[in-house]
Parts: C-alpha cells; structure tokens; sequence
C-alpha cells in the first residue's frame, strides 16, 4: 500500500504514537545522564540484567540485542568497564567464550534508572499504549473518500 492509502486520521494515529515513544525516550535520556551515564551505557546495563533465559551476555548477543555492530558493543563495554560497572569472566562451559557480568555498581546504577523509568511508565504508559491499541486494533486506515 502506498502513502495514498493512509487516511489523516492513520497518520495522526501514527504521529501520536511516535510522539509517545519520544516522550518515553526522552525521559530515559535525561534519568541516565542525570546518573552520569550515557542512553547506551544504560541500555547496555538493561540488556545485560534483562537477556531471556537460555540467552547468554556475550558481545554478539549484546550487539545483536541492542542493535549495534559488534566494535561499537566492544568499545561501550570498554567504557563500561572502565567506570566499574561490568565486567568480563571467561565461560566455565567454553574458556574461548567471554560474559559479561555486571558489577555491584552497575547493579546499582540500573536498580536507580529502573525505580525510575517504572515510575514514568506509571504516568506516560497508559497514553502510550493508548496510542499504540488505536493503531492495532483498527484495520488499516483507508483515506477518506470525498463527495
């Protein structure tokens, strides 16, 4: 389907769901460098603590999870260790493979941020799913037709 299929409506729909995810992202900006750590540090902390069982913290599977090449997970892991908040253990399975463990400080650091972000879902995350509801639950939104 092509842009003239969308309706004002759809794209409203759209645009508010956008703008709630921008609020969400935002504020979680802000909460990480209010605790003196960069977006990504969190979010690497975060994906660290939250991987699904039988998922193992390696590099590649933190890359693949954040979305990121494997250098730049490399060199967010660097500074990462460098501040105390990670660190790499050789697998007991398999000594070629590295994981990647956080450390009491990192625990800390993401217990904080995520106190935090539970709390603004608190306020921003009915809006949020609002917004998204209105776009799963409606068939595509055909263009109004004129008379």
């Amino acid at each position: 389907m092509s842009s003239q299929d969308i309706s004002h409506a759809g794209f409203q729909q759209l645009a508010l769901f956008r703008y709630c995810i921008r609020q969400f992202l935002h504020f979680s900006e802000q909460a990480a460098r209010a605790h003196s750590i960069e977006p990504q540090q969190h979010q690497l902390l975060l994906t660290i603590k939250g991987l699904p069982p039988g998922k193992r913290p390696t590099v590649t599977v933190l890359a693949q999870r954040m979305c990121l090449r494997h250098h730049s997970t490399v060199e967010l892991l660097n500074r990462m260790e460098e501040r105390g908040a990670v660190v790499r253990r050789p697998s007991a399975q398999d000594r070629r493979e590295v994981l990647i463990e956080l450390t009491p400080l990192g625990e800390k650091i993401l217990q904080e941020l995520s106190v935090l972000h539970w709390q603004e879902l608190q306020t921003s995350g009915p809006a949020l799913s609002e917004a998204l509801q209105a776009i799963v639950n409606r068939s595509f939104p055909e263009r109004e037709h004129s008379a």
